[in-house]
C-alpha cells in the first residue's frame, strides 16, 4: 500500500497582533490629526480671540481676581475643610463604636449627606434656618454658612475615608497597645488614628480639591462685592463685558490651584502603592 503524501502545512497569513495593534493605533492618531485640522480650518480664530481671549477685558479683572475672589474662594475651602475633617473623624469613630445608637447615627448622617447635592444643603442653610429659627444667624454671615455647608458635606465623605484607613491599621496594633495597658481610647488616639490619616491622606486631599469646586455654590447665598468667589465674579464680570473671557480667566484659576493638589494626590498614590 503506497504512503499517502501528507500535505504541507497552509503558510501562516495575516500580520502579528503587535503589527495589528501598531496599524490601529496609527489610524487612531491619524483620525485624532484629521479632526483637530478639521476644527483649526473651521474655527473663526479672531471671534474666538475676541470673545474668550480679550487682554483688556481679562487685565480688568485684576487684581480683585485674586484680592477678593480667590481669596474667599480659599476662605471658604479651608474652613469648610476643618469642619468636615473635625466632624469626619467623629463619625467616623461613631461608625466603629460598639454602641449601637452611635453607629445608627452616624450611618443615617453619612447616607443622608453623601445622597443630597451641595445644593440642596446650601440652600436649607441659607434659607431653611432663618425661616425655622427667626433671629438666628451663623457667625461669620455667609463666610459661615458656607464653611458650615461645605463642611457638612465633607464630613459625610471623609467619616467614610476615615473608617478604611481605621480598619486598615493591622488589629496588632491595637491588641499590642492594649497588652501595654493602654486603654482603648488612648490606644486609638495615639497609635492608631495617626496612622490611619497617613493612609488616607490622598482621598482627603481629593476631597479638597472637590470642595474647592463646590465653593462656587455659595452665589445661591446673594453673596455681595466683598463676598463673592471665583465663579460668580467670572460670572458678574462676563454679564457686565458682554464678554466669555472672564469665565475662561476664572476657570484658569481653578486650575492653577486644583492641578497641583490633583498632582500630590497622584504622588501620595504612587508612594503608598510602592509601600505596599
Amino acid at each position: 500500500m503506497a504512503d499517502t503524501p501528507i500535505s504541507a502545512e497552509p503558510a501562516r497569513s495575516g500580520l502579528s497582533p503587535r503589527k495589528r495593534r501598531q496599524i490601529s493605533l496609527g489610524v487612531q492618531y491619524a483620525v485624532f490629526v484629521a479632526v483637530l485640522v478639521a476644527v483649526a480650518m473651521l474655527a473663526d480664530w479672531p471671534k474666538i480671540a475676541e470673545n474668550f481671549f480679550n487682554g483688556p477685558v481679562a487685565a480688568g479683572m485684576f487684581p480683585t481676581l485674586f484680592t477678593v475672589a480667590l481669596k474667599n474662594t480659599l476662605i471658604f475651602t479651608l474652613a469648610g475643610y476643618a469642619i468636615g475633617f473635625v466632624l469626619g473623624l467623629v463619625l467616623a469613630l461613631m461608625r466603629l463604636s460598639s454602641v449601637a445608637p452611635y453607629r445608627v447615627v452616624a450611618l443615617v448622617y453619612i447616607e443622608i449627606f453623601r445622597g443630597l447635592p451641595a445644593l440642596i444643603i446650601f440652600l436649607l442653610l441659607g434659607f431653611g434656618l432663618p425661616i425655622a429659627f427667626p433671629g438666628f444667624s451663623l457667625p461669620g454671615d455667609v463666610y459661615g454658612t458656607v464653611a458650615l455647608a461645605l463642611g457638612l458635606v465633607a464630613a459625610a465623605y471623609m467619616a467614610e475615608s476615615f473608617r478604611a484607613g481605621i480598619q486598615a491599621v493591622p488589629k496588632g496594633q491595637m491588641e499590642a497597645a492594649r497588652s501595654l495597658g493602654m486603654k482603648p481610647t488612648r490606644a486609638m488616639i495615639s497609635i492608631i488614628l495617626p496612622q490611619a490619616i497617613r493612609i488616607v491622606i490622598p482621598p482627603l486631599t481629593n476631597e479638597l480639591i472637590l470642595l474647592f469646586k463646590d465653593s462656587s455654590l455659595v452665589f445661591t447665598l446673594g453673596v455681595t462685592a466683598a463676598t463673592t468667589e471665583l465663579t460668580k465674579f467670572g460670572s458678574d464680570t462676563t454679564i457686565d463685558q458682554a464678554n466669555s473671557t472672564p469665565l475662561i480667566v476664572a476657570g484658569a484659576t481653578y486650575l492653577l490651584i486644583t492641578i497641583p493638589l490633583g498632582i500630590v494626590v497622584r504622588r501620595l498614590e504612587a508612594r503608598q502603592g510602592r509601600k505596599r
